[in-house]
């Protein structure tokens, strides 16, 4: 038995869920995909994968072994790559996490350019709304928004999202006798605020005066809003939006067709919204991946140009 072999179809086994979708990956049958794992079974003296007619899991020991075998094949794969074609000849997985609006809006882009560039690498991209832990997942690199808390992982600042508040125009078309469109951040007190709940500030909402409003250049004003919707989905914040369900404080990628349109509407012109820095994080054990650097610098010229 080839155990390294045997231990990477193991792997791609877990990744992919079955063992036809590993056979049809690498031009074999099932049956001698099956006979590899049940090999790398016999050979440790423990039962990875508890095998059922639809379906199959991971025991215990299965579970442990794949989350370290994942890392290792890992690092085995970059330095034969490193190796074989040189550093600039990237080859492997590479699994991305992101958010998401962002990573449907943003990073998808940002992906296809990436690839066309590296043909040898193949991304596994996760979009999740809400933190993962890259470690337990397996994820190379994440996109994250905000600032981030004190970690073990290795952060890098690749770009800031511009931000404002916005509306879509039946909201502000609908608004009740009496209500006005918001002049200063005070006024939102009025209004029904959606509020996305995965970054620091939540629902106080903070901003500067600009030249046109009536506070002095430069003053701050931090408010707190309320709304009979929140969420960690900036998905669910497009569709309420879109719904004229209120307003929101939110990345203007989120609305860039719909704010050149003028189907959703810039509120507080005359007020500065504070910019969202946009990280990319990755395990301390990925530092030194190549994959991860390339990614990093593509990204971090991408949105800077």
């Amino acid at each position: 038995m080839d155990k390294l072999q045997a231990m990477k179809v193991f792997v791609r086994v877990v990744e992919a869920g079955s063992f036809s979708a590993v056979a049809h990956e690498s031009d074999t049958t099932q049956s001698a995909v099956s006979k590899q794992v049940a090999a790398l079974e016999r050979e440790l003296g423990v039962r990875l994968l508890t095998r059922t007619t639809r379906s199959l899991a991971l025991t215990e020991e299965g579970e442990r072994y794949f989350e370290q075998l994942r890392r290792l094949i890992a690092e085995i794969s970059e330095a034969e790559g490193e190796l074989q074609r040189g550093e600039q000849q990237l080859t492997g997985w590479l699994r991305i996490a992101a958010s998401v609006g962002f990573g449907r809006l943003k990073l998808m882009p940002l992906v296809q350019s990436f690839l066309a560039e590296h043909r040898g690498v193949k991304i596994d991209l996760r979009l999740h709304d809400g933190f993962i832990d890259l470690v337990e997942q397996g994820i190379d690199v994440a996109v994250r928004l905000g600032d981030l808390p004190d970690s073990s992982l290795i952060a890098r600042r690749v770009g800031t999202a511009s931000r404002m508040l916005m509306a879509h125009r039946s909201y502000l078309r609908s608004l009740p006798k009496g209500t006005k469109t918001p002049i200063t951040p005070d006024d939102l007190s009025e209004h029904n605020c959606i509020v996305y709940t995965e970054l620091a500030m939540r629902n106080t909402w903070n901003f500067k005066a600009g030249p046109g409003a009536p506070d002095a250049i430069g003053t701050t004003r931090i408010v707190r809003v309320e709304g009979n919707l929140q969420t960690n989905s900036s998905e669910v914040i497009r569709a309420s939006i879109l719904g004229g369900m209120g307003i929101t404080y939110s990345p203007t990628w989120l609305f860039e067709k719909e704010l050149a349109s003028g189907e959703v509407q810039r509120i507080l012109p005359d007020w500065e919204t504070l910019p969202i820095p946009i990280q990319l994080v990755s395990p301390r054990e990925r530092r030194h991946s190549a994959k991860v650097k390339a990614f990093a610098e593509h990204v971090g010229q991408k949105l800077s140009s």
